[in-house]
């Protein structure tokens, strides 16, 4: 009798155990629970409240819009981005210029010509100046931003130019025939494997890459010429793709002086406020890069456990 006392006593202490284990994994479930849920309530809060500002400023001021990075879909400086920004820009009444400060290695053609055709368009809807301060980098497509802006001001160690396209890549074709790799490709189309890296360079293909590159050289050139005008001071150089560092663009006329944001806000726009118009990542967005799609399905899935229907 005391032995089988004993065990029940043991069993119960197990069970307890058991039982108190369970009541703490059951509070933790719903703590996360609720956790994720108000993730979620934050990131639509964020989602739908924060973004580029629509406020106006009707004080008079210096409007900002920055662009900071590679020029391309889904970046910083996205056309999509950089055209709302100068939309709020121009259209604040209190805006006396619009400032880009630049700091851009460049990027898309499409996308630089995107904000350059948008900025000319505003200034001529709105008739406001545009000013291009250069900090570090202002670079082939981020030139082409600058290229639209009334004057450009520069460091006289930021790095300028680069007015050229390019378009690389790499041949495999020698590897794979070291290493015993049979390249085995399928088209329906002469032209349809275009540049393929593991094929031998096909020269007319190769010509027809280089005559489209020109072109959209020219058409470059063309927009630096229209925005620069009888400042520039061309030279065989100026359009070879190499880059200067800002006194020497100056000289060149690729920029029109030396100086900073604060500089061209005080001394040129005569409106020492600034505003910035940027678009400002919002914490859903952060928050979205950080976690990726694990916040989204585990907010989903939270709340499908505390739903009643469960």
């Amino acid at each position: 009798m005391p032995a089988r006392a004993a065990l029940e006593s043991s069993l119960e202490r197990v069970a307890l155990e058991m039982l108190r284990q369970q009541r703490a994994e059951r509070r933790w479930r719903i703590f996360f629970r609720l956790a994720w849920l108000g993730l979620a309530l934050v990131v639509l809060w964020y989602t739908f409240f924060s973004g580029v500002s629509t406020t106006t400023h009707s004080t008079p001021h210096t409007a900002l819009v920055e662009v900071r990075g590679e020029i391309a879909m889904d970046t910083e400086a996205s056309a999509d981005l950089l055209v709302a920004a100068l939309k709020n820009a121009f259209e604040d009444p209190g805006s006396q210029a619009i400032v880009l400060r630049i700091n851009s290695p460049g990027g898309s053609p499409v996308q630089s010509g995107i904000v350059n055709d948008e900025i000319r368009r505003l200034k001529e809807k709105h008739g406001k100046k545009v000013y291009a301060v250069v900090e570090e980098v202002c670079a082939s497509g981020a030139y082409y931003i600058a290229a639209a802006a009334d004057e450009i001001y520069v460091d006289k160690a930021s790095i300028v130019g680069s007015i050229g396209v390019l378009m690389d890549g790499f041949g495999f074709t020698g590897a794979m025939e070291k290493l015993g790799v049979e390249r085995r490709l399928l088209t329906a189309g002469q032209n349809k494997a275009m540049l393929d890296p593991f094929s031998p360079a096909n020269p007319a293909q190769t010509a027809l890459a280089q005559a489209m590159l020109d072109q959209i050289h020219q058409q470059f050139i063309a927009v630096v010429k229209q925005g620069r005008g009888e400042r520039l001071k061309e030279t065989p150089e100026t359009f070879s793709g190499l880059f200067w560092n800002g006194e020497e663009a100056v000289k060149m006329g690729l920029a029109d002086g030396l100086g900073n944001l604060d500089y061209v806000a005080r001394e040129v726009v005569k409106a020492e406020e600034v505003v910035d118009y940027t678009p400002q990542e919002n914490v859903a967005e952060r928050l979205a890069k950080r976690f990726g799609a694990s916040v989204g399905a585990g907010a989903v899935r939270a709340m499908r456990e505390l739903s009643p229907l469960r």
